[in-house]
């Protein structure tokens, strides 16, 4: 599918800087079941947000103007009941185990038409996939697990249906990928513009921002297609608060699956580096830039993920 260069710009970078409001700065402490469900609250939070702001902002009439149906909208419309209720549902969760449940944040979201605000939705759902898949296996308590699970399928068929809708596959490979907790923070944190004083910390953190740009003139990315991969995290100072150039012979864009990172040489192209696409990614992907081509921790990744479609279908 061709995208338009303004939707495949929502889809590649997802438009936003990180705010000190954000509740991102990571409290150093062991994460319990109480704060992984507080992570997925804080995502439910911002799908409900989203949802509720944009069938505010769009009507039924502007999604048929828009080439989509009326039974489209409807289905949206129950998406956006599902995420409200997956907020109450772990609120009362929370509260009952004697956690203080996150509080909602004020957003900003990109895209002022229709076709965007579908666009996102898929990019959303798809995130929260991964995020649930990347929590799963730090849940403790069975009950909280099963909870996880029963949202994260629901959050696949979301995903599923709403890609269909924007003509790309619903289904684009045989298996979804795992993000971890700060890995999904990051892209979180580019849609939070503030967040309540009072707002619980959670031990989680965001990495510096990372955003590409496809080949000029072939919007459509592919195994083989070079994009370009931009951050300023190569020159600013490490999580340690100390001052740290990375090396550019030796920095990578490591490509997330399930079964580990596939690792690209990134090189340095301006103030940009030129990856060229593997083999073995397919729908929503996301790239993480480091410099490391063996794993990917929180020690050596440079920035990211940013997400990717990848159309090798």
């Amino acid at each position: 599918m061709k995208f338009s260069t303004a939707v495949m710009t929502i889809a590649a970078t997802m438009g936003f800087q990180a705010v000190s409001g954000a509740p991102l700065a990571a409290r150093q402490a062991p994460i319990t079941d109480g704060d992984i469900l507080n992570y997925a609250l804080t995502l439910e939070h911002l799908e409900n947000a989203f949802y509720a702001e944009g069938l505010k902002k769009f009507t039924k009439k502007n999604f048929i103007d828009a080439g989509f149906t009326s039974e489209f909208y409807e289905n949206l419309v129950i998406i956006s009941s599902d995420e409200a209720t997956h907020v109450d549902f772990l609120q009362k969760g929370l509260t009952a185990a004697g956690a203080v449940p996150v509080k909602p944040c004020a957003y900003k979201f990109p895209g002022e038409t229709v076709e965007e605000f579908v666009m996102v939705s898929g990019i959303l759902e798809g995130v929260g996939v991964s995020a649930y898949l990347g929590a799963a296996a730090r849940i403790m308590e069975k009950a909280y697990l099963t909870a996880a699970g029963s949202i994260l399928t629901v959050e696949a068929r979301h995903s599923s249906y709403i890609r269909a809708a924007n003509k790309q596959a619903p289904f684009p490979q045989p298996f979804d990928t795992p993000l971890s907790f700060n890995q999904v923070f990051s892209l979180a944190v580019q849609f939070i513009v503030e967040c309540p004083a009072d707002q619980p910390m959670l031990p989680f953190k965001a990495f510096p921002i990372l955003t590409f740009v496809p080949a000029e003139g072939d919007p459509e990315v592919k195994a083989g297609s070079t994009i370009y991969l931009s951050t300023p995290a190569t020159t600013v100072a490490a999580r340690d608060a100390s001052a740290h150039t990375y090396d550019h012979d030796c920095i990578y864009a490591a490509f997330m699956t399930v079964t580990g990172p596939i690792f690209v040489k990134a090189q340095k192209v301006g103030d940009k580096f030129a990856v060229v696409v593997p083999k073995g990614v397919n729908g929503q992907s996301y790239v993480i830039l480091t410099s490391s081509n063996t794993g990917v921790t929180d020690d050596n990744t440079i920035a990211g993920p940013v997400i990717v479609e990848i159309t090798n279908y």
